[in-house]
């Protein structure tokens, strides 16, 4: 019996998913083209073929152009924009409800958040500890207009929320002032996918409520009446990969109004003047959508929601589920011939309210962490695409190596203004073997089960290996420059 027929015994349910392996060979063929393994999902969906065929298309037959006009093309254009933004509104069940707001990403919709919200003294802003970096900056918004920041703890070793500490934090509430909790529906590095109720308890404790769901819409439905958040950030190339440089926020009606926007540029305004100092914002999503829109790639975007919902969210859900906790019971039974665990997982053990993404080490037959780094070369040689480092989401990586306020503290103060990840990496390895970063592989929309038994062998491969037989990184520490590492 072959692996994969052992899999299919443990995982009945993957067998209703095999449009998915007719799908991958029309619209994913370059996969297998090229050799590829690509484990990096939560870093950025993939597209289909046949989106990028129906865009160019769309381009090559139109006449469009910008949107900023009543011209022909221009009215065109405007068209397939508003076509495209009530097809988000609907496919998050937020027609009628809800604005939907056009971005760069979702980093751009989580910035719109931070600077327009009325951050005050008395005001409190409550973040998660788990959080991407682009919902940490908030706090630099809070903190310049007097708020309170305050951070929700995580339990270990499973990184969820600890709920009675939250409970806590939310009860401290101002009831004069606006307070603002934010958090993610997933986490995009253990996986973890955090209570979606804690939205509407929060808004009965007087709490608005900023949903970072970049990580969870690729591979689950979110519904907007079933959770009303206030304030919705996504990156649409998470959820099918093209195109990228188009994010979109989405906001409650009412909570829209309580926005305030510092600054007005072109298109955000009705009315401006020189010489009179003065300027009337638009209305609705008009004055939040800075200069001109990424126009021409909006109409991808209801391609690519058309593209999963011929899919079906439950059948990807189904297929990243099975995969997914297969990969985790196996790379959890590897073992050094003396014994001891070849791989620490951070997160839960299990599919128990968590998605596709596992995130690791790697350990010597000694319990000595092998580099990261140095592992993400290797699976490059062996063409496969996963994720290294802290995920811009320094908190949950914190908490998963139990890092303290005082090891932060020394390695900043150690390293100086000079400091970046890979320096500090160097740093908590000083300082005990503790670890900055780590190894991150996503399943996704085209995942099959030969993409994640061919990363397991490779992680086999590393039984019995020591640093000094795995090798060393090829860039020097000391002399390396500032690396992105991105979500």
């Amino acid at each position: 019996m072959t692996d994969y027929d052992e899999f299919l015994r443990s995982h009945p349910a993957y067998a209703t998913t095999h449009a998915i392996d007719t799908l991958r060979a029309a619209d994913y063929a370059r996969l297998e083209a090229q050799d590829q393994v690509y484990l990096d999902f939560t870093g950025g969906g993939l597209h289909a073929a046949s989106q990028v065929q129906q865009h160019a298309l769309l381009l090559s037959e139109q006449v469009l152009g910008n949107p900023h006009s009543v011209n022909p093309s221009s009215m065109e254009m405007t068209r397939r924009v508003e076509s495209a933004r009530a097809g988000v509104l609907a496919y998050f069940n937020g027609t009628g409800e809800y604005t939907a707001i056009f971005t760069l990403n979702a980093s751009g919709a989580l910035k719109l958040v931070g600077e327009s919200y009325p951050f005050a003294p008395g005001a409190r802003l409550l973040l998660a500890t788990d959080n991407h970096n682009s919902v940490n900056g908030i706090r630099e918004f809070a903190r310049h207009r007097g708020a309170n920041v305050s951070y929700a703890p995580l339990t270990r070793p499973d990184l969820r929320l600890d709920l009675p500490a939250m409970q806590a934090l939310l009860a401290q509430r101002d009831a004069t002032q606006p307070n603002l909790l934010a958090f993610p529906a997933q986490s995009n590095f253990s996986g973890v996918k955090h209570p979606l109720a804690l939205v509407a308890q929060a808004q009965a404790a007087g709490w608005q409520v900023l949903l970072d769901a970049a990580a969870f819409v690729p591979t689950n439905r979110l519904d907007l009446r079933a959770v009303p958040a206030d304030f919705v950030a996504m990156s649409f190339y998470k959820m099918f990969g093209y195109p990228t440089g188009v994010g979109c926020l989405l906001v409650r009606n009412d909570a829209l109004k309580t926005l305030r926007r510092p600054w007005f540029g072109g298109g955000t305004v009705n009315f401006a003047t020189v010489q009179g100092q003065m300027h009337v914002l638009s209305g609705g999503e008009a004055g939040f959508e800075d200069g001109t829109l990424n126009y021409l790639s909006i109409p991808a975007v209801e391609i690519g929601l058309n593209h999963l919902q011929q899919v079906g969210m439950e059948t990807i859900q189904t297929r990243v589920h099975c995969l997914t906790d297969w990969l985790i019971t196996t790379l959890l039974a590897l073992q050094h011939s003396n014994g001891r665990p070849l791989v620490r997982l951070y997160g839960p053990a299990n599919m128990k309210e968590r998605g596709g993404t596992v995130t690791m080490n790697f350990y010597d037959p000694k319990g000595h962490l092998l580099d990261y780094r140095r592992i993400e070369e290797l699976a490059s040689l062996e063409r496969i695409s996963l994720r290294t480092g802290c995920f811009c989401n320094p908190g949950a990586g914190e908490t998963a190596e139990d890092l303290s306020e005082d090891d932060m503290c020394a390695g900043i103060a150690d390293i100086g203004p000079e400091i970046n990840l890979q320096r500090f990496l160097h740093a908590m390895q000083q300082r005990g073997g503790k670890s900055a970063g780590a190894i991150r592989v996503s399943t996704g929309i085209a995942s099959n089960f030969a993409d994640v038994q061919r990363f397991v062998r490779f992680a086999a491969g590393f039984k019995d290996q020591t640093a000094l037989t795995v090798g060393t990184v090829s860039f020097d520490i000391a002399s390396c420059r500032v690396v992105r590492d991105g979500g």
